[in-house]
């Protein structure tokens, strides 16, 4: 076994698995997996730089991973930068801080490898399931990006396009610096439209109708299969692996999309930092399922992280 740590720092969050990995069978064990909402993308949509403020809350968050992967003795230390980071002008800082804090650089990955990494951690243990067939196609609904895969065994088509619940939040249902409580009919139209014109740009390349089972990754999808199934709290085990129908999943970003900040904010297994952009989210996974015609979303909490993870023991051999 081989004791690895990994971090994902994305639009909207930074995540840490802690887990042993059998680098030749692949089993992944487990020790630490948590979420810290950063924002780092706030408004990097609008200004092409990252805040300060938002740089500062994500070096809050390294510090106190750094002292975790320290506890638990892990061997190696892979940290991958998405979205945010990739769009940044002043990414530089960004390197920099993480640098100092956690001694290794970030990697600010292309949205292919973002890609290839999504797979990967999500379809490992589904490979075997009698009940899914594939080919898979694997969304990851993260906050400045959603990543498109479609694979077998292998990874055959990815495409990266910026449709995320923070990016669509921030150019579609913000005025005068605030979440609109709740969004007009011409705004959700328009967001609607963006996303659907993403849709387009990633059939281009990527056979997304070509998928017998869907496979759906990251906050927002996690957060409406706990909406769906009316947890008292966020429940990791009772969400991996569940399933949730389109007709659900409507219902769901219906509601979320005319309901206001106090009664999202309500909502038992809602993490504080989604309540704003959730709706968001929700309707680019409506949009997906539509448009292929997928009946329903496996939902997956193993993802980009599990796959960072696996990369990590494979570089250990």
């Amino acid at each position: 076994m081989t004791r690895v740590a990994a971090i994902d720092c994305g639009t909207n969050s930074i995540r840490l698995l802690v887990a042993d990995v059998d680098p030749e069978t692949g089993e992944l064990t487990e020790l630490d997996r948590r979420m810290t909402i950063v924002r780092l993308g706030q408004g990097v949509d609008r200004t092409g730089r990252l805040a300060p403020e938002a740089l500062e809350r994500t070096f809050a968050a390294c510090r106190e991973y750094a002292e975790i992967i320290t506890s638990h003795g892990a061997e190696r230390l892979r940290f991958v930068a998405t979205s945010a980071s990739r769009d940044a002008e002043n990414r530089d800082a960004f390197v920099r801080g993480v640098l100092d804090i956690l001694g290794v650089e970030p990697e600010v990955i292309t949205g292919d490898q973002e890609a290839e990494f999504s797979f990967t951690g999500a379809t490992r243990e589904l490979a075997g399931r009698p009940d899914l067939h594939r080919p898979f196609l694997v969304v990851d609904i993260g906050g400045g990006s959603t990543e498109f895969v479609v694979g077998d065994d292998h990874v055959r088509a990815a495409r990266s396009v910026d449709v995320g619940c923070v990016r669509m939040t921030e150019r579609h249902l913000v005025r005068d610096g605030a979440v609109t409580d709740p969004p007009s009919e011409e705004q959700i139209a328009a967001m609607r439209a963006d996303i659907e014109a993403a849709l387009d740009h990633a059939e281009e390349t990527v056979p997304l109708r070509e998928a017998h089972t869907l496979v759906g990754l990251a906050g927002s999808v996690t957060t409406v299969s706990a909406i769906a199934q009316d947890l008292p709290e966020y429940d990791s085990e009772a969400i991996h692996h569940s399933r949730v129908s389109r007709d659900r999943v409507r219902e769901i970003t219906e509601w979320l999309l005319r309901s206001t900040h106090a009664e999202r904010a309500a909502v038992p297994s809602m993490h504080p930092g989604r309540v704003d952009v959730i709706g968001a989210g929700a309707l680019v996974l409506l949009s997906i399922m539509e448009r292929i015609g997928a009946e329903e979303v496996v939902v997956s909490e193993h993802d980009i992280l599990d796959g960072i993870a696996h990369s990590c023991a494979a570089e250990a051999r």
